[in-house]
């Protein structure tokens, strides 16, 4: 293990508990599994003044969370501040709902919390957190990103007109046989001088400001664009596309998206519309007779972003929908989170007794791969399979898994290598 931990460079760290006796332990514990410097801080303020000091800096920090004065998590917030992509380990005698409300803030940060463990910490506990992949979101401050260099509506109105908006795909994957079942579109929009203008941004300046119907029209041009193209060249792939719900009080949508895919010559069935749950309860009426012709033209319809809303059965009642997508938010860290592992069970459950496909989305790690198919979701999207991708190295991403598919279709039992 001491090798190991050479290759992930944690060479040093700091535990910082108020209690000598546990100090002393974690301590201890860090060093039995080849952390070859260790320091010790009794109270957060100690801690952050250490860490401040020490040249070259420790790669870890090790946290209680209960500590007079300074707590751990007023702790974690200067971290925050100061160093947030070294890597921490909570502990705590806490119940273990409160270890992942931790992660959880931890997470909402941008900070890299690898574990919050129970006490008394356990070396083979500490080795599979310091072993763990985590992936640093950026949380820029007050949440929000380039706000001054954020483009407004003027220039929206102006990419939206020229084509300046473009589409990348991101593979779903069959969570059991591994095979690519579909892609979902994702609109991008690069500015030269500012970058990526991430689409969440976007997409609510559209809503807000009226420009939605241009903008996703414009998305499924190119997408069913692109998925005829694909099918001229065998590659059928069954295409999902964000939709606005704003959108569904709009009497002409329904023959709009029909007459698209019409010219694309493009199978209704082909297609799924992804609707954000946390924006469909205004307008039920409009809404529903909008639902209703789209279905019985049969197009698909995916609740998008599941367990982020707060009419969520109601809207699953109520309304027609095929695809049930579970938000990456309780996809994300789930084989260690108790709450996760519930919510994500009883998502699963509904939608298999009301016969809706299930897609969790947000998929980052071989564990949650694990226990998605341990719980039976049906298909998977994420990081751990791919990224969004261009059109052409969409292509050649498919064809390239088909291969490496083929290749193992002869090897027993499955496993998630199998799967990716």
């Amino acid at each position: 293990m001491t090798a190991a931990m050479r290759n992930r460079r944690f060479s040093s760290t700091i535990v910082i508990d108020d209690n000598p006796i546990q100090r002393c332990h974690l301590a201890a514990v860090c060093r039995e599994i080849g952390i070859p410097v260790v320091h010790e801080a009794a109270c957060g303020s100690d801690g952050l003044e250490l860490l401040a000091r020490l040249k070259p800096r420790p790669q870890l920090l090790v946290v209680d969370l209960e500590m007079p004065g300074m707590d751990g998590v007023e702790l974690l917030q200067h971290v925050q501040e100061s160093n947030p992509e070294i890597s921490i380990v909570v502990v705590s005698c806490h119940e273990q709902a409160l270890l992942d409300t931790v992660r959880s803030m931890a997470d909402a940060l941008g900070l890299r919390v690898l574990a919050a463990l129970p006490k008394p910490l356990a070396p083979s506990a500490l080795i599979r957190a310091l072993s763990a992949q985590i992936t640093i979101r950026k949380v820029p401050p007050d949440g929000d990103s380039c706000a001054e260099d954020a483009p407004g509506v003027t220039s929206l109105l102006r990419a939206i007109e020229r084509g300046e908006i473009f589409v990348h795909y991101q593979p779903k994957v069959d969570m059991h046989t591994g095979d690519v079942c579909g892609v979902e579109a994702l609109a991008r929009w690069n500015i030269a001088g500012i970058g990526l203008i991430p689409p969440e941004r976007f997409i609510a300046m559209a809503e807000r400001e009226g420009l939605i119907g241009e903008l996703t029209l414009l998305v499924m041009r190119q997408a069913f664009a692109q998925a005829a193209l694909w099918n001229q060249e065998g590659l059928h792939l069954p295409l999902a596309v964000n939709f606005s719900p704003i959108l569904l009080g709009r009497s002409a949508i329904v023959n709009d998206i029909v007459a698209l895919a019409s010219q694309y010559d493009l199978a209704p069935e082909q297609i799924t519309l992804e609707l954000t749950e946390g924006s469909l309860a205004t307008g039920l009426g409009a809404t529903l007779c909008s639902l209703t012709r789209l279905r019985i033209k049969g197009f698909g319809l995916s609740i998008d972003d599941y367990g982020t809303g707060f009419s969520t059965m109601h809207q699953v009642a109520h309304l027609p929908f095929t695809e049930l997508k579970i938000d990456r938010s309780f996809v994300r860290g789930a084989h260690d989170r108790h709450n996760f592992r519930v919510i994500l069970q009883s998502a699963l459950n509904m939608a298999r007794q009301l016969n809706l496909t299930s897609v969790a989305e947000g998929i980052e790690t071989v564990e949650d791969l694990r226990l998605l198919q341990d719980m039976g979701c049906a298909m998977g999207q994420g990081w751990y399979f791919s990224k969004a991708l261009a059109p052409d190295d969409l292509a050649i991403w498919v064809r390239s898994h088909q291969r490496r598919r083929g290749h193992r279709r002869g090897c027993a039992p499955k496993s998630a290598a199998m799967i990716a």
